[in-house]
């Protein structure tokens, strides 16, 4: 959808179109949905903020001035939203170390079949995943989360500085930093490049 249909989606759903805004809900819904699960890593607590974002943006609508745009102002409320959800650090990491989704139940050979990695091979990344989700959460909170934010790929660098308030050039050097420290993290477990 081009920045043109955008603003005329907000424009009417200022006017009372609930069509106008559920559009514009289908249409960011990803968007909001994945920042939040940035935040919070936990897909329940994620869809929350989602719904809590959009009402808060519906409910402030005339408050956008249109200074960014609306998927930018949109994704602010959720980050936010999200970083209040997340509130205390020490139950966010808990589920940040958490391993990922059981393994598939695929059976062995067809997994050989397939050109899937050898057990041993997925034992090693496993762990490396592991430990790496284990580093990342280690991080500073600010170092972190932009770190996530620019590591899915869904937001551009711009994007993030609204979400987070800070200057883009701070963004950039969070993510630097972030990456650098957990780089020198993993190799000082043994994981390095080769």
């Amino acid at each position: 959808m081009t920045d043109a249909a955008a603003r005329d989606l907000v424009e009417r759903a200022r006017q009372g179109d609930t069509r106008a805004f559920g559009e514009l809900v289908d249409l960011y819904r990803p968007a909001v949905y994945r920042a939040a699960l940035a935040a919070l890593r936990s897909p329940e607590e994620a869809e929350d903020v989602a719904q809590e974002a959009f009402v808060t943006a519906y409910r402030r609508l005339d408050g956008f001035r249109g200074d960014a745009s609306f998927r930018t102002w949109l994704l602010a409320i959720t980050w936010r939203k999200a970083l209040d959800r997340r509130g205390h650090l020490g139950r966010w990491l808990r589920r940040t170390i958490l391993p990922g989704p059981a393994e598939s139940d695929e059976r062995p050979l067809e997994r050989m079949a397939t050109g899937a990695p050898s057990p041993e091979d997925a034992l090693l990344s496993a762990e490396l995943a592991r430990q790496t989700r284990r580093l990342v959460g280690s991080l500073p909170a600010k170092l972190r989360d932009a770190m996530v934010l620019a590591g899915s790929g869904e937001y551009s660098y711009e994007e993030i500085a609204d979400m987070t308030g800070v200057p883009i050039g701070t963004v950039k050097w969070r993510v630097s930093e972030a990456r650098r420290l957990l780089r020198r993290k993993l190799a000082g477990l043994g994981y390095s490049r080769d």
